[in-house]
C-alpha cells in the first residue's frame, strides 16, 4: 500500500506569505517593528517554513527543503539581529550585505523555479527584487528606497498567500479553482 504524503508547501508558503507582508507593512512606513513582528518571524516565518522543509525531505524535494529550511532560518537570523541591533560593532551597511546574500541566494533558486509553474517564478523573482531593494536602502541610508521595497514586499508576500492557498483548494477541491500559471511538458 502506497503511503500519500500530504503537500508541506502550502504551510511553508503561508508562513513566508503573511511574515512578508507584516515585515514590509513596517518597510512601507506603516508602523514601527514590535513583538508582533518578531513572534511571527519566529514562529510562523521560521519554525513553520523548518518544519514545512523537514516534510518536503521526506518527500524527497531538494529544492523544497533547500528554500522551506533556509527562509525559516532566515527569519530567525533576521528576529536575532532585529532584537539585537543595539549591540555595538553591527553597522547598518553591514545588514546590508546580509540581506544582498540572502538575495543572491534566492536568485539563484529563482533558476529552480524553471519548469514550475508561473506563481512560485514571480515569489522567488519579486523576492530577490526585495532583498536587493532592502540591501540598497541599508548601503544608502535612502528611505525612499526602504519605503519602496516595502511596497515590493507586501506584493511578494501576497503572492506566496496566494500561491498557498491555490495549492491547498485546489487539491481539496479537485480542480482549478485558483490558476497559479502551470507549465506544460
Amino acid at each position: 500500500m502506497e503511503e500519500k504524503l500530504a503537500n508541506p508547501a502550502p504551510l511553508g508558503l503561508m508562513g513566508f506569505g503573511m511574515t512578508t507582508v507584516l515585515l514590509n507593512i513596517h518597510n512601507a512606513g506603516f508602523f514601527p517593528v514590535g513583538s508582533m513582528i518578531l513572534a511571527m518571524g519566529a514562529f510562523y516565518g521560521g519554525l513553520a517554513q523548518i518544519i514545512a522543509g523537514i516534510l518536503e525531505y521526506k518527500k524527497g524535494n531538494t529544492f523544497g527543503v533547500t528554500a522551506f529550511t533556509s527562509y525559516g532560518l532566515f527569519w530567525w537570523t533576521l528576529v536575532f539581529i532585529l532584537i539585537f541591533k543595539e549591540l555595538p560593532g553591527t553597522p547598518v551597511p553591514f545588514v546590508g550585505w546580509y540581506l544582498f546574500m540572502w538575495g543572491l541566494f534566492t536568485f539563484f533558486m529563482w533558476f529552480g523555479t524553471w519548469g514550475k509553474n508561473r506563481g512560485i517564478q514571480f515569489v522567488f523573482l519579486s523576492l530577490t527584487i526585495l532583498f536587493w531593494l532592502l540591501a540598497i536602502r541599508d548601503w544608502t541610508g535612502n528611505t525612499a528606497i526602504g519605503t519602496l521595497a516595502g511596497y515590493e514586499g507586501i506584493i511578494c508576500g501576497l503572492s506566496a498567500i496566494y500561491l498557498a492557498m491555490a495549492e491547498v483548494l485546489n487539491e481539496v477541491h479537485g480542480r482549478v479553482v485558483l490558476p497559479i500559471g502551470e507549465i506544460k511538458k
